[in-house]
């Protein structure tokens, strides 16, 4: 069979969508394409170099990108690659998963937790402050930064909260560095979701 004929035996439909243009939006991102639902007491303001996202925990702001396009539609924020990049692509992405946090952190916030493990090792909030003992001849005083604050439900036990995701875990991983969970006994500072795996001490 020739290829002219293979072709016109083809539906209408499949020839056409087999050459039309290829629209660099059908390869954009997965993530990128999908709408951001924005909740009711949340504002989304997209403005020419940034967009704001006010809710009823605070708010937060995030740059803009030249390879981005946004624009709110009623409930909903979406998002386009400006071009056909593959910069322009990854971008989408990643500006539409911090949209997405951004959302989330200023109605209902961000936490993360840790635990002490180790004979003395205690930790206990003070206002802004947060004091451990870790094992060390000095105790250590973390100072929270503004917009996270920290708990202690018990000596052991450590919760870091605030409504941008990037800086609690950050806060959170400043805390674990202190004192990290040691791989024979497991002592240290770990998230509490946190498998460590122990390594066998070595036999004499």
């Amino acid at each position: 069979m020739s290829v002219a004929r293979s072709f016109a035996s083809w539906p209408d439909a499949t020839l056409s969508a087999a050459f039309r243009p290829l629209n660099w939006n059908d390869k954009m991102s997965r993530i990128g394409r999908l709408p951001i639902t924005v909740p009711s007491g949340v504002d989304v303001a997209v403005g020419a170099t940034e967009v704001a996202v006010k809710g009823p925990l605070g708010t937060l702001k995030q740059p803009m990108s030249a390879a981005v396009k946004v624009r709110r539609d009623g409930d909903k924020v979406l998002l386009e690659a400006s071009n056909a990049s593959n910069q322009a692509d990854a971008m989408t992405g990643t500006l539409r998963a911090l949209l997405a946090n951004m959302v989330q952190g200023v109605t209902k916030g961000f936490e993360k937790k840790l635990t002490l493990t180790g004979v003395g090792y205690r930790a206990q909030a003070q206002g802004d402050k947060l004091n451990l003992s870790l094992g060390f001849s000095h105790p250590v005083v973390h100072q929270m930064p503004k917009g996270v604050k920290v708990e202690t439900p018990t000596q052991t036990e450590i919760v870091v909260k605030g409504i941008d995701k990037q800086q609690v875990g950050q806060v959170a991983a400043e805390i674990r560095a202190y004192r990290p969970p040691e791989p024979y006994k497991g002592k240290g500072v770990r998230y509490a979701d946190e498998v460590v795996i122990l390594k066998e001490t070595k036999k004499k």
